[in-house]
């Protein structure tokens, strides 16, 4: 099924694997528009084709969108989210430095967190990614689980939308296994909400590939790790050994 049938918009040009990689960004502002049931299947079958430890297939996804649960869980999810960033705002110092120009990458981050955490009660379709643990905690069991949150995100971009993983769940994690009837061995992973983008997708901005891509060394760039012509660099992050 293509995604131009799923989604009723005019037709698009397909979207590659690699480029879909290379254009899948954060998306926090969504269309106040329902996303269809066709469009969910497409994008959570993408989810159960993830890898996991064993081929075990331990992760397991809550799909809330318009019922009681889906709105008592987003409010309880938009009171954390929004203590969260309140929190997160002053203590990376959002405001200040470069966050004082408006026109800033950290001024307009700050804008986009702002309004995703003030509008998060309204958000299309909220997913709670879970890992059903059947064994101790570990340091690996992440691995279980967050590459079928990725492959959430790829094929909503591949679909026309758009999503974001988030943690702001962690603040309500009570409420959340109550009203959902959650076991306690259930570890709740993520956050991830999605919608039809307000806006567009486009090419992500990283560290230079040479700064992270080391070859037969700690710290030794490879020489081949050089990003594609047009490619567009972030500061974002701790300082980089020289």
């Amino acid at each position: 099924m293509s995604a131009t049938s799923l989604t009723n918009e005019p037709p698009e040009e397909p979207v590659g694997l690699l480029e879909g990689i290379r254009t899948t960004r954060a998306i926090r502002r969504y269309r106040d528009e329902p996303v269809p049931s066709e469009v969910l299947r497409e994008i959570l079958f993408a989810a159960t084709r993830a890898p996991s430890g064993s081929n075990r297939q331990p992760f397991r996804m809550i799909v809330l969108t318009d019922g009681p649960n889906a709105a008592e869980a987003k409010r309880l999810i938009a009171e954390s989210a929004r203590r969260i960033w309140g929190v997160k705002r002053e203590t990376d110092a959002y405001d200040s430095g470069s966050g004082a120009e408006a026109s800033s990458p950290k001024a307009r981050t700050a804008r986009a967190l702002q309004e995703y955490v003030d509008h998060f009660e309204r958000v299309p379709v909220l997913i709670l990614a879970c890992l059903a643990r059947y064994r101790a905690p570990n340091s690996f069991e992440g691995a279980s689980v967050y590459p079928a949150c990725q492959n959430i995100l790829l094929a909503a971009r591949a679909l026309g939308y758009g999503g974001v993983l988030t943690g702001f769940h962690f603040g309500a994690e009570a409420a959340l296994r109550e009203l959902l009837g959650m076991p306690d061995e259930v570890f709740m992973a993520a956050t991830i909400t999605l919608g039809r983008p307000r806006g567009r997708h486009g090419a992500v901005r990283r560290r230079p590939m040479g700064e992270l891509v080391y070859e037969e060394t700690w710290g030794a760039s490879a020489p081949w790790a050089v990003d594609l012509p047009g490619t567009e660099h972030t500061s974002a992050g701790p300082p980089r050994a020289g």
